[in-house]
């Protein structure tokens, strides 16, 4: 596609993903999913419709050379790593500045690093019209995914008018809602799930960060001014960490949103190309259950296993024997260093040992 420059934010640490996941190796280089890390598989996914020496890739200081290292096709300068941590307002927000200075005619697409597409055919002509749609105006596209359940852990895109078949106006965002709205919301059937995945113009973002990210947007437009200059380092270092720490959808998507549906110029694309955002142990053993489960539903990658009375777990242990006896509904994942034993209902908890590590000043297991 012309003018598409693919974004991906590969700057998170994976904490609930501990004890595979830590500082230097996180979920996005990891293989959790086949044999290709989580990042060279949303590479691979999106080369079809951008060449490899348009993409950029925001991360942090310990896994930037590890993506350096696994992705030789993609340009060292393209893997900008952030000085700290700021979410992705200014993530994807400095990624806008340096592509609307280097193309005026810049479209966007931003992608986390750490999500599985059951469909990559189908993820491919989704994303196709929404760069179309994205390069007609001042459209902003968010995919949208069906929910098939009333899930508690992912934001939520109302819909109001419908285009066509694929494609609605945005009504409002919610940021993962409790149980009885994730209820409301499953039953009503014009609440798709948020993606994390949003396609628009360099131009079209640059100006709603201007409107809507006041504050922060003039360091990020100094930043990018700076780009390619002896001065970008010192320049970077000092005005990055200024920008306000919040995610796009607080900083541009929710006060645009508030605008009304038909002045908003936000529109929902329905993703249906099989989207599993792997934000957990439970969430990867549904992925892996769908495909090696055994007949007790176990899902199990270890040398070899015995289970009696043992049903829905998810065991990791690859280089040894694994015995489960009258268990159920467990995580176990042993790494050379550490062991994880928790259930899949509590995996979403697993982000709190990290916490505790680093209160402990145990940074050689964080």
């Amino acid at each position: 596609m012309p003018h598409f420059y693919p974004v991906i934010l590969a700057g998170g640490s994976g904490t609930r993903f501990w004890p595979r996941s830590r500082r230097r190796l996180a979920k996005q280089v990891l293989a959790l999913d086949g044999k290709d890390t989580m990042i060279q598989k949303t590479v691979q996914r999106l080369v079809p419709l951008g060449k490899e020496q348009d993409f950029w890739i925001i991360t942090n200081n310990f896994v930037n050379n590890e993506i350096v290292r696994q992705l030789p096709g993609i340009p060292p300068e393209h893997v900008v790593v952030e000085p700290e941590p700021r979410n992705t307002a200014p993530a994807i927000g400095l990624a806008a500045f340096l592509l609307n200075r280097l193309d005026p005619e810049a479209i966007i697409g931003m992608f986390p690093a750490d999500h599985v597409i059951a469909n990559e055919q189908r993820f491919c002509l989704v994303l196709e019209r929404a760069i179309r749609i994205a390069s007609e105006g001042e459209n902003i596209v968010v995919m949208g995914v069906q929910p098939t359940r009333a899930e508690t852990g992912y934001g939520y895109i109302e819909t109001g008018d419908q285009l066509d078949p694929e494609l609605f106006r945005v009504r409002r965002f919610t940021e993962k809602p409790n149980q009885a709205k994730a209820d409301e919301f499953f039953v009503a059937g014009n609440y798709y799930w948020n993606s994390g995945m949003f396609v628009w113009s360099a131009r079209t973002l640059t100006n709603a960060l201007r409107e809507h990210f006041s504050e922060s947007a003039p360091h990020l437009e100094k930043i990018a001014d700076a780009w390619g200059s002896k001065n970008f380092p010192h320049v970077f270092a000092e005005l990055y960490p200024q920008c306000e720490n919040i995610s796009i959808d607080y900083a541009v998507l929710e006060p645009r949103s508030a605008k009304g549906e038909h002045s908003s110029n936000l529109l929902c694309l329905r993703a249906d190309f099989g989207w599993n955002d792997l934000g957990s142990w439970a969430a990867l053993y549904e992925h892996h259950a769908l495909h090696y489960k055994t007949e007790d539903q176990n899902v199990v990658e270890s040398k070899d296993i015995y289970a009696v009375n043992a049903t829905g777990n998810y065991i990791y242990a690859p280089e040894k024997f694994v015995a489960a006896v009258g268990v159920d509904n467990l995580v176990v994942v042993e790494t050379e260093d550490a062991i994880l034993i928790t259930t899949r209902e509590h995996s979403q908890d697993v982000g709190k040992i990290v916490k505790y590590l680093k209160e402990k000043k145990m940074t050689e297991l964080v």
